[in-house]
């Protein structure tokens, strides 16, 4: 049987209005459940990466992921403000090295891509991430 689409119906797949397209990244890529699960995602990949590993050995994750979940929410765009500590004072006793900043920043993206994110919205995020490098790399 041969179903037609009704002509005054909303095309769901037609570019929104500006009116119609969320302000922020934050909301662009899904709000609170898209941030926590992109979060997840990361510290899956960071956390199998033998690289990085070491620098979470002790550490409460399920802390962290809160901290982070907010953290990138706030970068974002998120009303919620970011309240922790300074990047650099949060960061300073890891030794962390500038390649090793950058691998956490690749499997930041590859956990936006697993997560739905379009690649131009993933430049976006990385270039709000990248001026941070100075303030947490100390190795």
């Amino acid at each position: 049987m041969d179903q037609t689409t009704d002509p005054a119906a909303p095309d769901e797949s037609a570019p929104k209005t500006p009116a119609e397209r969320p302000d922020t990244l934050f909301e662009q890529i899904g709000g609170a459940a898209a941030v926590a699960a992109v979060v997840d995602l990361f510290y899956a990949r960071v956390l199998a990466d033998p690289e990085l590993t070491p620098y979470f050995v002790g550490k409460d994750v399920t802390r962290l992921k809160a901290h982070q979940r907010v953290f990138v929410g706030s970068a974002l765009g998120a009303t919620a403000p970011y309240t922790g500590r300074a990047m650099g004072h949060a960061h300073q006793e890891l030794g962390i090295t500038g390649p090793h900043f950058d691998r956490v920043v690749d499997h930041l993206a590859a956990a936006l891509a697993d997560g739905g994110v379009d690649a131009a919205t993933i430049g976006l995020i990385a270039a709000k991430l990248a001026p941070l490098k100075p303030d947490v790399v100390s190795g």
